[in-house]
């Protein structure tokens, strides 16, 4: 073998280590994140229509018939609490047109209960438990919250890696002088080329919608959501934190008085009330009526004070975000204490905020909703392609992981840089160094999983 030989051999073997080495973290993340990717899409498709799915299957409780004029929200709100003895008023919606229901949110023992109230008549259309309504059981399944917090985190861990996939997945679908699979779908649904194809084709075609889902949608987890919110504050690009400064404020934050929060304020202290002499709070229907003179846009949420320093929280938080307002009122003065619009917040806030509307499909209407929904269907097909190849792949018996590289430098070189990723986002830094640690053991001990880990 001559010289000349031998140095054009050493690139292919390289190029080929690093195809096997992305390869085998491509297969490690998919086989950790497609459970969860099918119900982030699954149930995300559905969120993308609450607003439909409650004006036609849940019509009977938030649509009216528009007549006269409205009740005054006071009496709407006794309404809802008298249609569920024992209960306390906490937060009062308006409705955001003429055609919908008002909707009072009421506490009990057994926790909260939403009335739908028509604001013509008083009558209450329905009740329902906030943890049975439709729309918030899907956001908690979507978010896995709704199973406890070690599955919440597990979301944000998935988050991670589905950037990963992404990445890996444009790297293996990369053309390289074949004459499929690039665009097109080769053989039949009885081939296994066939499959792959549609799982490289899909996921290529729609790899960075997929992307601008996973990472507009990271900031709403628990922990890396949270220390990013208070990093963009602390460097003056979230809420306007000079707001506070001569205000008294309680340890209680904005997300716990209101049923939906922007995640700009989520964090912000929810500011206090200065009792007087005299103690008498200004009412429900005169801080409607100043938020209304105040132009905070139809179908906004007012939470009523909780104890004698609380206050009137109104805000809301719409499809157009240039519109979001988050108002807290002195609860014996009426005097508005702090008030956020979205025209205060920094550069960053403004930026997370426009890419989490846009990932729920509230920003651009129905195109916006109908690309998100492709973007969806789009990860179903892909993850239920890549399962079927996975199977007609695998060796019997076996789990079918990807060969390890020849140059096992190219392997610990890549590792380090997906480890690197792992820092930036630390639950799927855990995740990847548990992937590894597994994959080296299985891999260095002799026993039955190794074969079948093979």
């Amino acid at each position: 073998m001559t010289i000349s030989s031998v140095a054009s051999e050493k690139p292919n073997t390289i190029s080929l280590s690093l195809y096997r080495a992305v390869w085998r973290w491509h297969f490690f993340a998919g086989l950790l994140v497609i459970p969860f990717m099918l119900n982030l899409a699954v149930t995300g498709s559905l969120y993308l229509f609450k607003d439909e799915i409650d004006n036609t299957v849940f019509a009977y409780r938030n649509v009216v018939e528009p007549r006269g004029e409205a009740i005054a929200p006071s009496l709407l709100a006794e309404n809802a609490r008298a249609a569920v003895p024992g209960s306390k008023v906490l937060l009062y919606r308006a409705p955001a047109e003429p055609s919908q229901s008002a909707r009072v949110t009421v506490g009990t023992k057994a926790g909260k209960v939403l009335v739908f109230v028509d604001p013509y008549s008083g009558a209450v259309l329905g009740k329902v438990g906030q943890k049975e309504e439709f729309n918030w059981v899907v956001k908690k399944i979507h978010s896995l919250e709704y199973f406890g917090f070690a599955f919440n985190r597990i979301v944000e861990a998935v988050g991670g890696l589905a950037l990963i996939l992404v990445v890996t997945g444009f790297y293996l679908w990369w053309p390289r002088q074949q004459t499929g699979g690039v665009i097109s779908v080769r053989g039949t649904p009885g081939k296994r080329v066939f499959w792959r194809d549609l799982h490289a084709v899909t996921g290529a075609g729609a790899g960075a919608l997929i992307f601008f889902l996973a990472i507009s949608g990271i900031p709403w987890s628990g922990y890396w959501g949270d220390k990013l919110n208070t990093t963009i504050s602390a460097a003056g690009l979230g809420y306007p934190t000079q707001l506070w400064d001569d205000v008294p404020t309680s340890e209680v934050p904005t997300k716990d008085v209101l049923t939906n929060t922007g995640w700009t304020v989520e964090n912000a202290p929810v500011p206090t009330s200065s009792p007087g002499r005299n103690a008498a709070t200004v009412g429900l229907d005169s801080i409607v009526a100043s938020s209304k003179a105040a132009g905070i846009a139809p179908g906004f949420e007012v939470s009523l004070p909780s104890g004698k320093n609380g206050v009137f929280t109104a805000a809301i938080f719409p499809n157009d975000i240039a519109q979001e307002r988050t108002i807290h009122f002195d609860q014996y003065t009426g005097r508005p204490i702090v008030d956020v619009k979205f025209a205060d917040y920094g550069a960053g806030a403004k930026a997370i905020e426009f890419g989490i509307n846009v990932h729920q499909g509230e920003y651009f209407g129905l195109a916006n909703q109908i690309v998100m929904l492709a973007t969806c269907v789009a990860i179903i097909l892909s993850s239920v392609a890549a399962v079927v190849m996975w199977w007609k792949r695998r060796p019997s018996g076996r789990l079918g992981v990807p060969p390890m590289p020849s140059q096992g430098s190219v392997f610990a070189i890549l590792t380090l840089i997906i480890l690197g990723f792992g820092v930036l986002f630390p639950l799927t830094g855990f995740a990847i160094l548990a992937m590894l640690v597994i994959d080296q053991l299985l891999t260095r001990m002799p026993s039955r999983l190794k074969r079948v880990f093979s």
